[in-house]
């Protein structure tokens, strides 16, 4: 079965080139209105230009779609604010939001500014917001929304000279698990991509050949199921090159300390059966409280039921 947006619209950030650009075309081939985001900044999300979301616009109309630009500015929340106000009054409706936008100004930590930290930080993570925002009583009125934050590898896995950009992508899984819960009872799916692409973000850091396989068309596949209407909630999908994989969060089983080993010494005594076995993917932050007071009540005789 085809997977199609007619009547969809979707409004993807940082759709000028790259990756969003990839995402935007494919969803209007496949039938979405798509709004084309894009400030036009730097990769250091310095300056401003509108000709390449427009460009973008063109190609799609060019090929019967539809299509808008707007340059807003994802960090700002009015300039967002009118961005989806502009969609309404076109379209009127919000289906799918491709939180994609993003900058770099790496450095190792000991180096870098607290405001280069603050910068990649408001862009990533708080534009996502900013975005998811303007666009969630839109979608719990419709009782329908798609939603993709675009995490990264960083975030889950560390890299040098990325604990900005590592603290923002990891803050996207966090917002994006607490979104899937809320969201659920309106039929709308929060999802997040960890993405790895041959882009003027990567450009220098990885060999040609490479470059070449890690192309945005072998990404983009998963966004389209991520904002379908099938599309699973609360999954972190990682793309790259043809190939695809969900990342989890697990937690060991982990066990109860007696009261007199309740101490450092006692942690390091039992830590490999702490620290392995018993490996699950836990669906709520309430879930680790029920198991560990669920331990330390088994473990003391007491009827927490009663």
């Amino acid at each position: 079965m085809d997977i199609r947006y007619d009547g969809r619209v979707a409004i993807v950030t940082g759709a000028g080139g790259g990756l969003g650009k990839s995402h935007a075309l494919a969803l209007a081939q496949r039938g979405a209105k798509v709004v084309v985001n894009d400030l036009g900044g730097s990769v250091a999300g310095e300056g401003a230009n509108t000709e390449a979301a427009l460009a973008v616009v063109a190609e799609i109309e060019a090929a019967g779609g539809e299509a808008m630009a707007h340059p807003a500015n994802v960090a700002d929340p009015d300039q967002v604010a009118d961005m989806v106000e502009q969609t309404m009054a076109r379209w009127g409706r919000v289906d799918i939001l491709v939180n994609n936008a993003g900058i770099l100004r790496d450095k190792s930590f000991s180096k870098m500014a607290l405001s280069d930290f603050q910068t990649v930080v408001d862009v990533h993570l708080m534009g996502s917001v900013y975005c998811t925002k303007a666009v969630w009583d839109i979608m719990r009125n419709q009782e329908y929304g798609r939603i993709v934050m675009t995490s990264s590898s960083s975030g889950l896995y560390g890299n040098f000279g990325q604990t900005n950009y590592g603290a923002a992508k990891l803050g996207l899984v966090g917002f994006m698990n607490t979104l899937a819960i809320e969201g659920a009872k309106n039929n709308i799916h929060t999802n997040a991509l960890a993405p790895t692409a041959g882009t003027r973000m990567t450009e220098g850091l990885i060999p040609e050949q490479a470059f070449e396989l890690l192309t945005p068309a072998t990404v983009t596949p998963a966004v389209l199921f991520l904002v379908s209407e099938n599309a699973p909630n609360r999954t972190v999908l990682a793309a790259g090159a043809g190939a695809y994989a969900v990342a989890k969060i697990v937690e060991t089983e982990g066990m109860y300390l007696p009261e007199d080993q309740q101490t450092p010494e006692g942690l390091a005594a039992h830590w490999e059966q702490i620290a392995n076995g018993g490996e699950r993917q836990l669906q709520a932050g309430f879930e680790q409280t029920f198991k560990m007071l669920g331990q330390a009540s088994a473990a003391l005789g007491i009827d927490l039921q009663g």
